[in-house]
C-alpha cells in the first residue's frame, strides 16, 4: 500500500503537470472503488482549473477554482498520472479526465479497487470528512510534546501505534519497520513504556526514514510508481522490511519477523532488544 513517501512523491510529479490546467470532461467505469462516484461530479469538476495539488496524510488533494476539491487516495494499488490522451486506456482504469483541449488526460487506475475517488464542494467540507476520518498530524514536523502525548496514553505496542492513522498520518507497514530500526526500538514495546529519550528518538527516526524514502521517490515492492510513470527507489536501501533471515547492516544478527497488529514485522533482535 502506498504510504507517505510514495503519495508525496505522486504529488510532487503531479504539481506541475497539472497546476494552471483546466478540467474537462470525465469518464467513469461501470466498476465500484472504495467509495461511490456520484453521477453530479462530473458536472461540478467540468472547467474548473488545478489551484493546488497537496497532500494530507495519504490523501492527494487537487484544490481547483471556486474552492471545489477533487480527492484521491490511493489504497493498495492505486496510480494517478497524467498521459498522452493517445495512450491506450489500461485495464482497472476508472476514472479517465481531460486536460485543456484533451490532448493529455488524468488517469486513475486501480487493479484491486480499495482506492477512491470524491468531490467535495469545498475545503470546510473536506476538513469535516478528514476529520471523521480521524487523520491525526503530519508526522515529519511533529514536535517531542505531541509524539509523547500519543504514545504515552496507550499500552498498544509500538508497531500498532504507528500504523494507527488515528495517532500519525501516513506511515505504513514498511516505514514503521524500518522507523522502529532507526530508533533502535522492539516493535513489541508498550508505548506508554518509553522514556523521554526514547521518545525523542523515535519521533526523530520517524521523519528521518520519511523524508530518506521521499528523496528515492518512495518504495515500489509490486504496483507503485510516480505520477511520471517513474519507480520508487527507497526498496533497494530497506534495513529490516522483508529481509528475514538477512544479517543486519549494523551488527550482522540475522534479521527476525513476528507478526504484531496483523502485520508481518521485521526486526534486528540485537539491535532491538526488547526491554
Amino acid at each position: 500500500m502506498p504510504e507517505l513517501p510514495e503519495v508525496e512523491t505522486v504529488v510532487c510529479d503531479l504539481r506541475p503537470l497539472l497546476v494552471g490546467r483546466h478540467l474537462g470532461s470525465v469518464r467513469v467505469s461501470k466498476q465500484r472503488l472504495r467509495r461511490p462516484w456520484s453521477k453530479s461530479w462530473a458536472a461540478l469538476l467540468d472547467g474548473r482549473r488545478v489551484e493546488a495539488v497537496a497532500r494530507q496524510g495519504k490523501w492527494i488533494v487537487l484544490a481547483l477554482d471556486e474552492t471545489v476539491r477533487l480527492v484521491f487516495h490511493l489504497g493498495m494499488t492505486g496510480q494517478l498520472r497524467v498521459v498522452s490522451a493517445a495512450e491506450p486506456v489500461a485495464k482497472h482504469t476508472h476514472l479517465v479526465i481531460d486536460l485543456d483541449g484533451g490532448q493529455e488526460q488524468l488517469r486513475f487506475r486501480d487493479v484491486r479497487r480499495f482506492g477512491s475517488a470524491t468531490v467535495f464542494p469545498d475545503g470546510p467540507a473536506l476538513a469535516r470528512f478528514l476529520k471523521q476520518s480521524g487523520l491525526g498530524p503530519e508526522p515529519l514536523d511533529l514536535d517531542a510534546a505531541t509524539w509523547r502525548q500519543k504514545l504515552g496514553r496507550t499500552d498498544r505496542c509500538l508497531k500498532a501505534v504507528l500504523l494507527d492513522q488515528r495517532v500519525v498520518a501516513g506511515v505504513g507497514n514498511i516505514y514503521a519497520d524500518e522507523s522502529l530500526f532507526e530508533a533502535r526500538l522492539h516493535p513489541a514495546r508498550k508505548a506508554s513504556g518509553l522514556s523521554a529519550a526514547e521518545v525523542g528518538r523515535l519521533g526523530r527516526a520517524v521523519a528521518t526514514v520519511l523524508r530518506r524514502a521521499i528523496e528515492r521517490r518512495g518504495s515500489t515492492i509490486r504496483d507503485y510508481v510516480g505520477a511520471s510513470g517513474q519507480r520508487g527507489g527507497y526498496q533497494d536501501e530497506f534495513r529490516v522490511y522483508k529481509r528475514t533471515g538477512q544479517s543486519c547492516p549494523r551488527c550482522d544478527t540475522p534479521i527476525e519477523a513476528v507478526r504484531l497488529a496483523g502485520r508481518s514485522t521485521h526486526y534486528c533482535p540485537n539491535c532491538q532488544r526488547r526491554q
